[in-house]
């Protein structure tokens, strides 16, 4: 989109186009849109909006973490207050559908959208109106759900003057025209990718996100429309690749807020749309954001990340719409049977003089339930002549020894009588 990087190395190419090698599909599941006001933030099927954590890792996963440093840790390129006297992040504006439209003009105007733009003259601008960077202003028509961006933008007197341009229908899934850059060097839309408070406060992000990697390669990949570098080596990431957080990696240690971003990467991941520096990923100013908490990130590595390839969810290259899995989620597996009630008896064996007592305790495992019913010799609570046994397991023998050898005294579950145990007795003379 524009003749460098952020870090102004790379001359601008015009035109090459890469379509990713249509492979079989991989069922992922419906995504539902983003919104934002009454507006959803493209369709819910859009490729930003889909779930990619079932896609398989692509065979360049390793080439490209490394390359953009597998050692280097995530930045949020967000947060709250002001950075060299601007917001921290790429702000953006709502506007209603009355908001005045002023024209533009661009440096690139062959692969802008002419326009007029619903931005404000006064719109928040990255970096602060002093700027020397990006310069991006972003405007949300609320009312008919249109945004405009712009690139390297200076408010004039009654009109914008910017580096390059893009309107979209944020209820189309249209790309822009192949090999057309857009206020992004991907050719992508900025606000879809963008981290965004309100979607902390709402508990979820349901989106992928947009970053930023050094260096990229002639190339890009659907759903991106351009690339903006001359480099040609295999080991460099075409703009448009899709990453995500790694399934296994453990979040439980971070916060609330920053769990909320992890559990999005892992799920839906994130995008390339610029060169800038690595595993930035770009969000929008508040001043809600923790930037100590935000710092937190970091601890997250290249190495915690893999490349999905989803070319196998484009229906056609020029569209974002993509391929949604109709099957439904199998079922939880059943959980495993409950562990068998059993009961211990103890003391096991026993010799009790006539007339006296001997206590018996029962321990039931692997049930709430702790209740047995007591037993002499199969006789619930036993009779005078094998002895009685109480509810909390006093055995008393009888006054004369009984004739027949063995008695038994047993506790049986309650809450399942096929379990027991049982205790022997010897009831004596004196």
């Amino acid at each position: 989109m524009r003749p460098y990087s952020v870090a102004g190395s790379y001359p601008l190419p015009r035109h090459f186009l890469v379509f990713g090698l249509l492979l079989g599909f991989a069922g992922v599941a419906r995504a539902q849109a983003p919104t934002l006001g009454a507006c959803a933030v493209l369709p819910a099927d859009n490729i930003w909006n889909t779930p990619v954590d079932q896609l398989s890792v692509s065979p360049n996963s390793s080439t490209y973490v490394n390359t953009i440093g597998a050692a280097t840790g995530v930045h949020a390129d967000f947060g709250s207050g002001l950075w060299d006297g601007g917001p921290i992040g790429i702000p953006y504006i709502t506007v209603p559908g009355t908001q005045t439209k002023y024209p533009a003009s661009f440096d690139y105007a062959d692969e802008s959208d002419p326009g007029p733009y619903a931005v404000p003259l006064n719109a928040p601008i990255e970096g602060g109106s002093a700027s020397t960077g990006d310069r991006h202003a972003i405007s949300v028509d609320v009312d008919h759900c249109i945004l405009y961006e712009l690139y390297a933008a200076y408010p004039q007197s009654a009109s914008w003057k910017a580096g390059s341009g893009a309107i979209y229908n944020l209820l189309s899934n249209n790309l822009r025209v192949a090999t057309w850059t857009s206020a992004d060097a991907a050719g992508l839309p900025i606000f879809p990718g963008l981290v965004r408070y309100d979607e902390i406060a709402a508990g979820e992000i349901r989106h992928a996100l947009r970053f930023t990697v050094p260096k990229t390669q002639k190339a890009y990949v659907w759903p991106a429309r351009h690339y903006a570098s001359s480099l040609t080596g295999a080991q460099y990431p075409p703009m448009g690749v899709r990453f995500r957080l790694r399934a296994d990696f453990d979040i439980s240690s971070f916060s609330p807020t920053n769990q909320i971003i992890l559990r999005a990467l892992k799920k839906y991941g994130m995008m390339i749309a610029d060169n800038g520096s690595a595993w930035y990923l770009s969000g929008a100013p508040d001043s809600r954001w923790s930037n100590d908490d935000l710092h937190n990130l970091g601890k997250i590595h290249g190495s915690d990340f893999e490349v999905v390839d989803v070319s196998e969810l484009m229906i056609t290259p020029d569209s974002g719409q993509a391929r949604q899995s109709t099957a439904t989620t199998p079922p939880p597996p059943p959980p495993p049977p409950p562990a068998a009630i059993a009961v211990t008896i103890s003391p096991a064996k026993a010799t009790v003089r006539v007339n006296k007592t001997q206590l018996f305790t029962a321990t039931v495992k692997n049930t709430a339930n702790q209740a047995v019913t007591w037993k002499v010799n199969g006789i619930t609570g036993g009779n005078a002549k094998l002895g009685f046994i109480s509810s909390l397991g006093t055995y008393m023998a009888p006054a004369v020894a009984p004739a027949v050898w063995t008695i038994t005294v047993s506790a049986v579950s309650v809450a399942d009588p096929t379990k027991f145990a049982a205790a022997t007795i010897t009831v004596v003379r004196r």
